[in-house]
């Protein structure tokens, strides 16, 4: 039996609109472990969130669709499951936390109410015990007197505290995977870290696997286990964390790289950047994504599509000078 949580394959999410059919995502692929955390890292636009709404299947009903691919999670495929199948995994074996703790949670709910309705939705047990397992929820994720604040209201919270009470919603029924698309975005930094270190440890607690999305790749090196570089919708490289960011491969994750502040870097320098705009996802398929901003970039990356290969074990690169044979000279 595979050791896989999720398994994710040639995954195509479309949207179609009045002005033509936008690739979000053209050809995703990445398979993450039980227990494991695997990090998604790109620019903006680079697909990462849609790839998140599509294994939850949560897309825009008649603009939004799987065009292609799967999504297996436990040998299951996501794509083909009914509405019955995807309710009773949603929340119960896959939580997701969602972006902005701002607007996340209901206005008009109290606090208590929301984790319970999670609860209620998925486990059929007495009302104390629902009552019970939410403030357990609450004392998990640092909330201080967790009896008490069931009944606030969000408003009444912090923006580090509701992330915490969106890490409570999604920890409540124990998932075995857990979707954190940008966990700490709006958050300073001393309860970034706070965040981060919080979804560590529930995860050894509960033993669950954690797909986290996010720009910073310094989180990414203290925290995942693997990583996936998305641009313009594919998969460019992925990797072991230590592999990626000792011996990374593709134009693309190079940039990401340089662009990083170091410590010993002099301040008055301006920092390195990646020239050029992400390509327009309406015309994409037909070559390369990151011809157009790659510095080694020939013909035949404006003729053909460069596909994801394994160049060493474990180690995956779309790079049309990328081979096992041979390997492209980084300037």
């Amino acid at each position: 039996m595979s050791d896989n949580i999720i398994s994710v394959k040639d995954l195509k999410t479309y949207f179609f609109l009045s002005t033509g059919i936008v690739k979000a995502v053209d050809g995703v692929s990445f398979d993450l472990k039980k227990g494991q955390t695997m990090g998604i890292v790109g620019e903006s636009g680079s697909g990462k969130s849609v790839t998140a709404s599509s294994i939850m299947r949560l897309l825009p009903p008649n603009v939004g669709k799987i065009e292609g691919g799967k999504i297996l999670f436990e040998g299951k495929d996501i794509v083909t499951m009914s509405q019955k199948e995807l309710l009773s995994i949603r929340g119960k074996d896959i939580s997701m936390i969602f972006q902005d703790p701002m607007t996340s949670l209901d206005p008009v709910y109290k606090i208590g109410y929301q984790i319970k309705e999670v609860i209620r939705a998925h486990q059929k047990i007495d009302e104390k015990e629902v009552e019970r397992r939410a403030v357990e929820a609450l004392r998990m994720v640092g909330i201080p007197e967790p009896e008490n604040r069931m009944d606030a209201y969000p408003h009444e919270f912090s923006g580090g505290m509701r992330q915490r009470v969106m890490i409570a919603m999604a920890i409540v029924c124990n998932p075995k995977l857990i979707i954190a698309d940008e966990p700490t975005t709006a958050l300073d930094v001393t309860v970034q870290a706070q965040v981060l270190n919080l979804l560590s440890d529930l995860q050894k607690k509960i033993n669950t696997a954690i797909l986290l999305i996010t720009h910073n790749l310094g989180v990414v090196w203290d925290v995942c286990d693997t990583v996936m570089v998305m641009y313009a919708g594919k998969t460019v490289e992925y990797a072991t964390t230590k592999s990626l960011y000792s011996n990374s491969y593709h134009p693309y994750t190079w940039g990401l790289l340089d662009s990083m502040p170091k410590l010993n870097q002099d301040s008055s320098k301006e920092l390195t950047a990646i020239e050029g705009s992400p390509p327009d996802l309406k015309l994409t398929g037909g070559s390369c994504n990151f011809h157009n901003r790659c510095p080694y970039a020939e013909d035949i990356c404006y003729e053909k599509a460069p596909q994801l290969i394994e160049i060493e074990e474990g180690h995956f690169v779309a790079c049309h000078f990328q081979t096992k044979e041979s390997k492209l000279c980084r300037r």
